[in-house]
Parts: structure tokens; C-alpha cells; sequence
């Protein structure tokens, strides 16, 4: 999951008094400043991408997603925010709460099992937000999705690419943690229309971000036609000639998904060590996201003997 989060340059404090100013004056006046305020989160950027302390933006992220609530509250309909919500509710859930509670899960069960259902609340909030994006305006859509997953993708266009991709990323994270839920595993069909639509409208969009999700998700596809390690590897080589050289995920993910189910130990080492070795200042404006990606590589490689039978081979005494 490649994380690119809207950024903001305006101090917080300062930012959250003028919203709580705004809410108190006129409608017309009211509307128009919270939309440049929304305007303003929604944009695109390297401000929080860019940034070298992963602690900072643990602190600072969810401060705006009050604030995002808080906008949505008073202009349900702004559509670049609605994707911003999904797009920073997923990132938040899956870096600092998801990502926390398997590094604690022998550590600290209980409090591990307590980030996971905030995580899955936080990834169904986001879902949520794509949700009513992709779906306003059109009538009966939520039924129509869960009807005909795949017809109710007709219409989409590149416009909407973001918002299916987070709220796929979305869904499919929510339904990872809650396998127990029978009705949310249901949803898989929706949660694949979705982002099959955006691949099929561009499958390099944002440095081969679909690709990336994809290398884990072809393992666990629950009608994949053909052999899903060798997609999965496609998709690996596919999201490191769309993203050159950008993010680390896909090395990482790669080492995840596939080289444990297959046993690879000499592969899952060398794809972990590539990503541990990098400059994440190569490349500033993902240097968040690789920071946590080598955080995330460094732990799995930790739990090689965990993970991987032992070798039984040996050699026979002469």
C-alpha cells in the first residue's frame, strides 16, 4: 500500500480555530471558506510523504481526520474530500495500527487484538467514504453494487481511479481482519470489481500502486484463472517498471505474500535486504512510506526462523 496522503502546509492549531470560526458565521460564507479548507486537505503533495519521522505523522494524522470529519459534516458532498478520507483513514489504519499490532502480537495480545478492531473500524469508515463518493448521484447504486459487482463498475472512468483504488484498498484490509464475519467476507465480489475497474482503466496509476496491491492480493483472489504465484511475480515486475524505483513496498510485499506460502527463504532474505538497504532519501516524496516499509522489512526478517521450515537436508557421511 503506497502512501500518499494530502498534504497540509497551514499550522494545526491555526487551522482548527478558523474551522471552528467558520462553522459559527453565515452559510454563504460558511460554505465557500470550508470548501477551500477542504480543497486544501484534498490536494495532493510531498509534505507528509516526504517526512522523516513516522512518529510526527502518527501524532499529527489523526487530528486531520477530525478536522476532515468535521468539513464532511457540513458539505457531505465534496467529493476530492470524501476521497481524502478514505485515502487517510486507510494509510493511518494499516501503518500505524494494523502494521503495530502484528509487531506486538507476541508481545501483547490483548492490546494487539485491540488495535486490529480499530483498524477495522477506521478501514470500514474509509470504505464508507469511497462508497458515498462513487456512488452519489446514481440511483440505487449501493444495491446495484452488491447485486452485479462488475455491471455497477460500468460508467467509472479514469476521474474515479483514486477513489476505487482506496476504497478497495479499503474493504479489502476491513475484510482481512474479519474473516470471523461472514456477511463482510461476502463483500469480496464488490471489494474486486472495484479495484479489477481500476486496473482495467490504468494499471500503472500512481507508480504502479494497483500493481503493489495486487502481488499480495492474486495469492488470496478467490477466482484467480491460472497459477496465482506466477501472476503474483507478473504483478511484481509490473510494479517495479511502472514505479522505477520509487517505493520499496513491492519488494516487501513480494517477500510477504509470496516467498513465505512457497517456502523461498533464500528469496524472502534477498527481497527484504534490498528494501532495508535502500536510501530512502533517493526518492524524498515517498520517504514516509519507505521508512515504514523497511520498519515493517527489518520485523519480518527478524521472524525468518518463525516463519520458514527448518532445513532437514544434509549431507550423507562418507
Amino acid at each position: 500500500m503506497q502512501f500518499t496522503p494530502p498534504s497540509v502546509t497551514v499550522p494545526k492549531a491555526v487551522l482548527l480555530w478558523c474551522v471552528l470560526g467558520l462553522l459559527v458565521t453565515g452559510c454563504s460564507v460558511k460554505k465557500i471558506a470550508l470548501n477551500q479548507v477542504g480543497n486544501a486537505l484534498a490536494g495532493s503533495g510531498t509534505v507528509i510523504s516526504s517526512e522523516n519521522d513516522p512518529e510526527l505523522v502518527k501524532d499529527a494524522i489523526p487530528f486531520v481526520l477530525v478536522l476532515i470529519e468535521t468539513i464532511l459534516a457540513e458539505n457531505p458532498n465534496h467529493d476530492r474530500l470524501r476521497t481524502a478520507a478514505a485515502a487517510y483513514y486507510t494509510q493511518y489504519a494499516y501503518a500505524f495500527l494494523q502494521s503495530e499490532a502484528d509487531y506486538l502480537d507476541l508481545k501483547d495480545w490483548n492490546r494487539a487484538e485491540h488495535l486490529r478492531k480499530r483498524a477495522k473500524n477506521l478501514f470500514l469508515r474509509a470504505r464508507d467514504h469511497g462508497l458515498y463518493r462513487l456512488g452519489r448521484g446514481k440511483s440505487d447504486w449501493p444495491e446495484r453494487l452488491a447485486r452485479s459487482p462488475r455491471t455497477a463498475m460500468e460508467g467509472f472512468d479514469n476521474s474515479a481511479i483514486e477513489t476505487l483504488y482506496w476504497t478497495a484498498a479499503a474493504w479489502a484490509s476491513a475484510i482481512n481482519l474479519g474473516k470471523d464475519d461472514p456477511f463482510l467476507v461476502a463483500e469480496l465480489p464488490q471489494m474486486e470489481a472495484l479495484i479489477d475497474r481500476a486496473y482495467q482503466l490504468d494499471p500503472d496509476w500512481q507508480n504502479g500502486a494497483i500493481h503493489t496491491f495486487m502481488i499480495a492480493y492474486e495469492m488470496n483472489r478467490s477466482a484467480t484463472a491460472g497459477d496465482p504465484e506466477r501472476i503474483a511475480r507478473n504483478r511484481f515486475d509490473s510494479a517495479l517498471r511502472a514505479d522505477e524505483g520509487r517505493h520499496l513496498a513491492p519488494y516487501v510485499s513480494l517477500a510477504e505474500a509470496v516467498s513465505v506460502p512457497t517456502q523461498n527463504k533464500t528469496e524472502f532474505q534477498s527481497l527484504l535486504n534490498r528494501a532495508i538497504a535502500a536510501d530512502v532519501d533517493r526518492h524524498p516524496e515517498t520517504r514516509l512510506i519507505n521508512l515504514l516499509t523497511q520498519q515493517r522489512a527489518q520485523w519480518l526478517l527478524s521472524r525468518t526462523d518463525e516463519l520458514f521450515l527448518p532445513d532437514l537436508s544434509f549431507e550423507p557421511d562418507e
